[in-house]
């Protein structure tokens, strides 16, 4: 059985001040192109179908477009909800769309509940487990401790029973969107820490022939059977060294799993560029920046007058200017946000209690404020899916 294994479209967002509904949409019919051209037998999309909760029309309008487009095909598709996606919102007449092929599993209690789907070698079983947040599921699952492991540890056990029911020599794929270990993490995908830990073993997907992983925009291999598909398109410079593709993956008669990238089509280059104004300006190696979408950071240890207007008028598509003066780390006029940078909200927050008392927070004191983000965390969630 030929999958096509793609995530995190985030339909709606834009990168920067970028509308990008229109590669998008040029993405979308790149899908639809390789399902066609390359004998797809089916399609998962493992999460952040949507960037938030309540998308804009015309993301929706998009969403509607592909829907109809691969059930016009006769292909199979099997679609979990992420962590930016409204679970209920996405779930809305999955019973109804089931029926034309695609298949919405947005319900933690429907995870031992598979999609079947046969080949002439029989059956595969396909297991949506939708992004699961901790704090929201841990009753459903009966876990003691709110964690990612351990929920996403208790849907897989419930996968697992379901396999052992079926008949010997069914494959089986599973759809999670989670921060698996071993992945890379990029600026552009929300934070889901939760107790200080975003991220679980690989081991968690044992006894699945295929992992198809959302979450992570980087394409990415965890094992030969775990795997990212990355999202189709950049959301942060932090993918500029991206190669945005997708999964084409051969689940074999005896579930030998054979992976090709399929490249995602480029609206334009990402590039980083960083030194004085002056050098960026006359820097001959940068000609080849000049059509892409830039970063400049400018290490001019004064600001310089109109920057970005200067900047813009050799590269007219600069979209972020950043200014970080080479200065060394004692000096005292050092950035805020450059002392911050690359630490969590926890050690930010047990900075300022040392900063404050003198003496750092002990263990019981950093429970406290472990707790205490964790459940602003949840909060966020549940008002999100609220609105």
């Amino acid at each position: 059985m030929r999958l096509l294994h793609t995530s995190d479209w985030h339909l709606g967002r834009a990168f920067h001040r970028v509308n990008m509904i229109g590669a998008q949409a040029e993405f979308i019919g790149h899908l639809v192109t390789t399902v066609r051209e390359r004998g797809v037998d089916a399609v998962v999309v493992s999460g952040d179908v949507y960037d938030r909760a309540v998308p804009p029309l015309a993301a929706v309008e998009l969403y509607d477009d592909v829907l109809h487009r691969l059930a016009d095909l006769g292909v199979p598709t099997v679609m979990i909800s992420g962590n930016h996606d409204s679970a209920r919102r996405l779930g809305v007449g999955a019973g109804l769309i089931g029926r034309a092929g695609i298949h919405l599993r947005t319900e933690p209690s429907a995870s031992g509940t598979p999609v079947v789907l046969s080949d002439p070698h029989g059956d595969v079983a396909f297991y949506g487990l939708p992004y699961l947040e901790p704090a929201l599921v841990k009753d459903e699952f009966g876990v003691e401790k709110a964690g990612h492991e351990a929920v996403l540890a208790a849907a897989m056990h419930r996968v697992r029973a379901d396999l052992a029911t079926r008949a010997p020599g069914t494959r089986s794929v599973v759809l999670a969107h989670a921060f698996v270990t071993g992945g890379e993490a990029s600026d552009s995908e929300r934070d889901i820490t939760v107790g200080g830990v975003a991220a679980v073993p690989a081991g968690v997907f044992d006894g699945v022939d295929y992992a198809a992983l959302g979450h992570l925009h980087g394409c990415q291999t965890i094992t030969e059977r775990v795997r990212y598909s990355g999202s189709p398109l950049p959301y942060s410079f932090s993918e500029t060294d991206h190669r945005k593709s997708m999964w084409l993956v051969d689940l074999g008669a005896d579930g030998f799993v054979a992976a090709e990238r399929v490249d995602c089509p480029v609206p334009r280059a990402l590039a980083r560029i960083r030194g004085t104004l002056e050098d960026l300006l006359a820097d001959p190696q940068l000609a080849r920046h000049e059509e892409a979408w830039v970063e400049a950071t400018l290490t001019d240890p004064v600001r310089p007058a109109d920057p970005m207007a200067r900047l813009t008028e050799r590269f007219p598509h600069t979209l972020s200017l950043v200014f970080d003066p080479e200065r060394a780390p004692d000096d005292p006029d050092v950035s805020y946000a450059r002392r911050l940078a690359g630490r969590s909200d926890q050690e930010i927050a047990e900075d300022f209690v040392a900063h404050v008392r003198g003496a750092g927070p002990d263990a019981r004191e950093q429970g406290v404020l472990r707790d205490a983000f964790d459940a602003v965390r949840a909060d966020e969630v549940v008002r999100e899916v609220a609105r």
